[in-house]
């Protein structure tokens, strides 16, 4: 028979840091961490509506690296933690930066701001970039109030989430959806 999921340790609004360290669920530690979390969720949304093999690859390798980020964030920075959590890598980082490149020459030049839609798939992957804005700005926040020691992490999300804007607007060129364009009331 397998183990119960539910343990009710956090039935008063507390929960366990890796390290044993007790938290309120509310504490900035936990926002972080959740909303990477809610991100992963998203990206496996997005991928799962995708047709192109390569994006789908490069999707599940994202989410790879968030749970490296999760597992980061997850860690009471104070107390010394038995098992091994990996890191991020500068070689990670210069991943999304050739997936960027490689698909903004394939894609026309913008002009204008643009507007989230036009398939669901394009606008999946602009709810995938305000999610990781957000958990940027989170983990922005905890940095510093507890110094990560892990300076990747940011700098990783940021690269992320410009990767998922272009990631939108690829999408949106492969299925031949209109970029909606901006157009401010005058």
């Amino acid at each position: 028979m397998p183990g119960k999921i539910y343990t009710k340790t956090g039935d008063e609004g507390r929960t366990s840091l890796i390290g044993g360290t007790r938290v309120p669920k509310s504490h900035i530690r936990i926002n972080a961490y959740g909303t990477v979390d809610e991100l992963n969720a998203f990206i496996g949304l997005l991928g799962d509506q995708l047709a192109d093999k390569h994006g789908r690859e490069q999707l599940r390798e994202i989410q790879d690296r968030l749970f490296t980020i999760g597992s980061s964030l997850a860690c009471d920075p104070a107390k010394e933690i038995v098992m091994k959590i990996p890191d991020l890598r500068e070689s990670d980082i210069r991943l999304l930066e050739h997936e960027i490149d490689a698909m903004n020459e394939r894609l026309p030049e913008m002009r204008s701001f643009i507007l989230p839609g036009g398939h669901m798939a394009v606008s999946t992957a602009h709810i995938c970039r305000t999610v990781c804005r957000r958990a940027e700005r989170i983990i922005v926040e905890l940095d510093a109030e507890e110094p990560l020691g892990q300076p990747l992490i940011i700098q990783y999300l940021n690269r992320l989430s410009d990767y998922l804007f272009v990631l939108a607007r690829y999408i949106g060129m492969q299925l031949g959806a209109d970029e909606m364009k901006w157009k401010p009331r005058q």
